[in-house]
């Protein structure tokens, strides 16, 4: 009798135990699940062979039934919040596990293309009849590369940038980031790991934009046959681009950065070429300042690498050089970051400046508090004050050793803040930095939530991916109705 009792004591525990082991492991298998949302954690093979287009990757084993209970979850709340918003009834996310043991990428592309055209379908929603507001400017990159129409990823694959002192640098390990699923962003991007020449991603870009009244699209330029150390040659990509918005009557202004050899004497070479190849399409802007008539808006990034002096015998009426009055002016903005700089752009002979950096106290030139100082200087000095806004800031993908200078978005308020401080000076124009610089965690593009092995990426909250489109479009408003 002691012995059945034992025994049945015993039978119990094994149920007990057997219960709470299989809650566990259902437990273990959705949360992995999560891993296979968009395709992450699958483990490549090292040697893998390519042929009638396909590239065959070999899924772990163990990861088959994680993937497959992925089939039968629900659409993640995110997910749910963004199609709520839309009046999207459904998303078909099954297609990313059709099949387990092979992915094309035809099948990465199709998956990726419906991304588009959800957003596509969701701005077509929302759109109305408001113009764009050509005052408000967005500074838009488009240097990222996929291996299926640029032979490799670019920028996407970014590795950590040392840092300047070598004690420090010993600290942080070299990495170089892997796409489609690890990309040098603490954001994850709602079309995925894009290329930036992809007629279909220019497209809805154009369209986010529009949708936002974003009026300008400030892209980011190196002379022919020059890139960025990460980047591919964006010239290639400026007729893309200007079709593109065109379409949708948003204008094209150039961002000029700091190509090998900028000076006073090159910059005059390639403004020759601009003009000449790009100048008379209608999607290119044309602006009127202080006796001005449609004339171009030229940024210059980092415009204090070259002495004033250099820049005076170019954009001064009386310098050896000067361009003023000839077919080559424009309405040039120069970059102010330091204190100093305010005397560099007087004596350059700038027709403005802008402050570009997303983080409030990072730079004098981004400091909200400096804006009524600096609106009234422009003002006094008969110079374009263009104050830059961002939602926030965070680069530690690319720059680990950068946490200091993280700005955290606040749910929208840090964003909120820095417009209300960029409005109060009453600018005729206002930049947005920026609408895909995803390194640095400025975007205003759509990103959506999304967990790998090491990580988690961040997103845009309850409110889902389209959150900053429709802060800057409440805002873009504002500045239509002032």
């Amino acid at each position: 009798m002691k012995l059945s009792k034992r025994f049945a004591k015993f039978l119990k525990l094994c149920i007990i135990v057997c219960v709470c082991g299989s809650i566990l492991f259902g437990i273990v298998l959705i949360n992995k699940a999560d891993d296979f949302h968009d395709i992450t954690n699958i483990e490549r093979s090292k040697s893998f062979k390519r042929y009638d287009g396909n590239l065959h990757v070999q899924l772990n084993p163990r990861h088959i039934l994680p993937a497959f209970v992925q089939r039968l979850r629900p659409v993640n709340s995110t997910v749910k919040t963004f199609l709520n918003q839309s009046q999207i009834s459904k998303v078909n996310l099954s297609s990313y596990f059709r099949d387990d043991l092979k992915i094309t990428p035809a099948k990465q592309r199709k998956n990726m293309l419906s991304n588009v055209n959800a957003s596509k379908e969701i701005l077509q929603l929302r759109e109305t009849v408001e113009p764009p507001s050509y005052d408000v400017h967005a500074f838009y990159y488009p240097w990222y590369g996929t291996p299926e129409l640029d032979g490799q990823y670019f920028h996407w694959s970014h590795p950590y940038i040392r840092h300047w002192n070598a004690k420090e640098a010993q600290k942080w390990p070299n990495y170089t980031h892997k796409p489609p699923d690890d990309i040098g962003s603490n954001f994850y991007p709602l079309l995925g790991a894009y290329s930036s020449r992809d007629t279909e991603i220019i497209d809805v870009h154009m369209q986010m934009m529009r949708y936002a009244r974003i009026g300008v699209v400030v892209v980011s330029w190196y002379p022919p046959g020059d890139a960025d150390n990460e980047g591919r040659e964006p010239d290639s990509v400026m007729p893309l681009i200007l079709e593109g918005a065109a379409k949708y009557d948003l204008k094209v202004a150039i961002h000029i950065e700091p190509y090998r050899g900028r000076n006073h004497v090159t910059l005059r070479k390639n403004l020759e070429y601009i003009l000449e190849k790009y100048g008379k399409h209608p999607a290119f802007y044309r602006t009127s300042f202080k006796g001005k008539r449609n004339v171009p808006l030229i940024y210059i990034y980092d415009s204090y690498l070259v002495d004033s002096k250099d820049w005076a015998t170019i954009l001064t009426s009386n310098g050896r050089g000067s361009i003023r009055n000839t077919e080559l002016d424009c309405i040039f903005i120069g970059l102010l970051v330091e204190s100093a700089h305010k005397e560099h752009v007087l004596k350059s002979g700038f027709d403005g400046f802008y402050t570009y950096f997303a983080t409030n106290r990072f730079t004098y030139g981004s400091t909200w508090k400096t804006w009524p100082h600096l609106a009234q200087l422009a003002q006094s000095k008969g110079l374009l004050f263009i104050p830059s806004v961002g939602p926030g800031y965070i680069d530690t993908e690319v720059r680990p050793w950068n946490g200091a200078n993280t700005r955290k978005r606040l749910d929208g308020k840090y964003y909120n803040e820095a417009f209300a401080s960029a409005l109060s000076v009453k600018p005729s124009m206002v930049s947005i930095t920026s609408f895909n610089e995803w390194h640095e965690g400025t975007q205003i593009e759509p990103a959506v939530s999304k967990k790998i092995k090491m990580r988690r990426y961040e997103d845009y909250g309850s409110k889902g991916p389209n959150f900053y489109l429709d802060l800057t479009k409440a805002w873009v408003d504002k500045i239509m109705h002032r």
